[in-house]
């Protein structure tokens, strides 16, 4: 497969229409050479397929950080013609709406640092992490599904949040038009005592600090309100089990109607859709947008509790803490959006798995206080690594506004298991200034740094491919993980 790839820019490569029987379109990779290297071989053979799908155009994308994922590859990015084309929930993936949120503080880190541990301790306890995990909201039905058709709304309306919150939010922390009648009842029991809670996996809350020499751009990071030695607040999480109920049963749905009613034949089952303008794609993508919601009532709340326990320790509000919104970025979904393709203005559905909206200054989707100068974009590394602030290019229109999410895995769970132990890696981690807390030594062994690539070189290559410009490197001292 690899010989099949023609370098066509500095950090994008094309495996060719030719390649394959059946690509309607040439699939792109953007990365380095080094970055090539660690992709494992079913990324190409699973991007090409994704160029297969009826109604896409111009390419089917694979980020930097990419690595095979169900279907789609993670990373992947397929944009279609919402008339013509389908909607795949393997393009979007079982954790819907998983998601980045970044928040500042006006402390600096000699006032976090002795109380450190203290913060870290308290999180571990108000935010449940891990498989399963029960959050502190006790909801019935027909308020779970308010929260399903409302999002972040529902949150301003009950205290667990301020309004810049949600002005801070892709979306405005509500995709319209979710209808709860359309999700399965398993769904709603496997998420409605799931909201604010973290998950396991690469799931995890942070507390960072912007190190003068990572700050790259300056002015930009004022505009953020970010200085030398500052302290913020990242976390990573999605819509839990209720997504994942979703994606499963829209995915059984559509191995049904895929090939008996609509005739669509696909090489790789993973891949199941159905037109996006069929019963079925329609009640997907409304079902899928309850998700959405869900995970951003789920970040929210988290927010919510991440305040209460700053509020605690330092003995001062929130609000006089300078806990204020950075912004809060989505990375599994399928959104309608406008993109100039050929010269010419269309609507498309726009897939992105484990991929980030980056979009440049001027968009309408992109809050008032940013759209001069572009999207925030937020792009995690691993627990030991330290995780970016970008800013959104104009460039990216290439990849319809897309980015990497994170450093992307190089090594399987089970491998990382086999070769590290969760307790010596602790241990390291907290010589190093990082103090962690996990639900799971095993699991906390699965997330280790060597698991992943290198996210300095996934950042280099988002800025060498146009997708997003570094603005500041932030340094882990602090985390929790499922």
């Amino acid at each position: 497969m690899r010989e099949n790839l023609k370098r066509i820019a500095e950090a994008v490569w094309e495996i060719p229409i030719t390649y394959k029987s059946g690509m309607r379109v040439p699939a792109r990779i953007i990365a380095s050479d080094s970055l090539l290297g660690t992709f494992d071989d079913a990324v190409f053979d699973q991007i090409s397929n994704v160029a297969m799908l009826p109604g896409i155009v111009q390419c089917a994308y694979c980020m930097p950080d990419g690595h095979s994922g169900y279907g789609f590859p993670i990373g992947g990015v397929a944009a279609v013609d919402p008339q013509t084309g389908v909607i795949s929930p393997g393009g979007i993936g079982f954790d819907i709406n998983c998601g980045m949120r970044l928040v500042s503080t006006n402390l600096a880190f000699d006032e976090v640092q002795p109380r450190l541990h203290k913060l870290v301790n308290l999180l571990y306890q108000r935010v449940p992490a891990g498989v399963g995990g029960s959050g502190f909201l006790e909801l019935n039905r027909k308020e779970f599904k308010n929260v399903l058709k409302i999002g972040s709304r529902w949150c301003l309306e009950r205290g667990y949040a301020w309004n810049e919150d949600l002005e801070l939010t892709e979306d405005s922390g509500c995709a319209t038009e979710a209808d709860p009648e359309l999700v399965s009842q398993t769904a709603i029991e496997r998420g409605i005592k799931q909201i604010g809670t973290l998950g396991s996996g690469n799931h995890y809350l942070e507390i960072q600090v912007a190190k003068p020499e990572n700050i790259f751009d300056p002015a930009m990071a004022r505009l953020f309100g970010i200085s030398p030695n500052q302290v913020v607040i990242m976390f990573h999480c999605g819509s839990r089990g209720f997504g994942h109920q979703v994606a499963s049963d829209y995915l059984q749905l559509f191995l049904q109607v895929m090939q008996n009613k609509y005739k669509i034949e696909i090489p790789d089952r993973e891949l199941a859709c159905a037109p996006f303008t069929s019963p079925e794609g329609q009640a997907y993508f409304g079902a899928m947008k309850c998700a959405i919601n869900m995970s951003y009532v789920n970040r929210q709340i988290i927010l919510h509790q991440i305040r209460e326990v700053f509020s605690e320790v330092f003995g001062s509000p929130a609000k006089e803490l300078g806990m204020h919104m950075i912004y809060d970025v989505a990375h599994n979904t399928a959104k309608l959006e406008q993109h100039r393709i050929e010269g010419k203005k269309k609507q498309l559905l726009v897939h992105r798995k484990g991929a980030t909206r980056s979009f440049g200054p001027g968009r309408p989707e992109v809050p008032e206080r940013y759209r001069a100068v572009g999207q925030p974009v937020i792009i995690g590394g691993s627990m030991e690594t330290g995780s970016y602030l970008l800013l959104g290019m104009e460039s990216a229109a290439q990849t319809f506004f897309s980015t990497a999410h994170g450093s992307g895995r190089t090594m399987s769970r089970h491998k990382a298991k086999s070769l590290f132990r969760g307790r010596q890696l602790a241990d390291d981690m907290e010589r190093r200034g990082i103090y962690v807390r996990s639900t799971s030594l095993s699991g906390l062994a699965e997330e280790a740094g060597a698991a992943y690539k290198n996210i300095d070189e996934v950042i280099h290559v988002s800025h060498a491919g146009g997708l997003s410009r570094p603005i500041i490197k932030f340094t882990p001292l602090g985390n929790i993980k499922g």
